[in-house]
């Protein structure tokens, strides 16, 4: 099977401005992703989609693929990240080049590794599934969770008898991490395409590598995890 890994490395957030070339201890955000793709060894092709020709110098220097920059259409603020995808397997399409599987990095998501990815295919292939999406546990138990209402009652969640439990007394639950998902690349280019959930798998990662940067807070922390890494080997 053929592979490709689509790295989604869009410019201009507002939050954080050029978030996604921010340097987490010294190196590009988006060049993780990069790094882990190239050294798992499960791609024919790694690629950033960018709309950005300074992102694209970036992540060519680190050894990703841009053979061309994301349309206007699939750049704006109301634009899917799924129509992204879909031009990016059209435009190699039109290149001579098809994939059968396609994995979707997102440079937010830095510290899933080579590992990480090598395992995911692994898992994806010994259980049959079509489609994987990487997912953590959740920080909290969901049962201790309070519904929003006007006067913020805890009533609600108070009456169930699971929110007086200890948390090792509760079912396990996961959210998906955004760090990377596995789909059919050619069924996605159905406009219509919808993630068969039956042929979908969850696969679990650690919490430590599940951070999602959207604040200079979530920076302080992948960087601090990072640092805590290097002390460790």
């Amino acid at each position: 099977m053929k592979n490709i890994a689509i790295i989604t490395a869009r410019s201009g957030s507002k939050g954080l401005p050029d978030k996604n070339i921010r340097p987490l201890n010294g190196i590009p955000l988006l060049a993780y992703n990069i790094k882990a793709a190239l050294e798992s060894g499960m791609f024919d092709t790694v690629m950033v989609s960018t709309d950005s020709e300074k992102y694209a110098e970036i992540a060519r220097s680190y050894g990703a693929e841009v053979p061309f920059l994301r349309s206007a259409e699939t750049s704006s603020d109301t634009a899917s990240s799924m129509s992204a995808v879909r031009e990016v397997i059209a435009r190699y399409k039109e290149m001579g080049k098809e994939f059968d599987r396609l994995c979707i990095l997102q440079p937010t998501v830095p510290l899933c590794d080579a590992e990480d990815l090598i395992e995911g295919f692994r898992f994806m292939d010994k259980i049959g599934a079509r489609n994987l999406i990487s997912v953590c546990e959740t920080e909290h138990p969901i049962q201790w969770c309070v519904p929003h209402s006007e006067d913020m009652s805890v009533a609600p969640a108070a009456s169930n008898p699971e929110w007086f439990k200890r948390r090792q007394d509760l079912p396990k639950f996961y959210r998906q991490n955004g760090a990377f998902s596995i789909i059919d690349a050619q069924k996605v280019m159905d406009p219509d395409y919808v993630m068969e959930l039956d042929q979908c798998h969850a696969f679990i990662m650690s919490p430590m590598k599940s951070v999602d940067i959207d604040t200079i807070l979530d920076f302080e922390y992948a960087a601090a995890i990072l640092k805590l890494k290097e002390k460790q080997f």
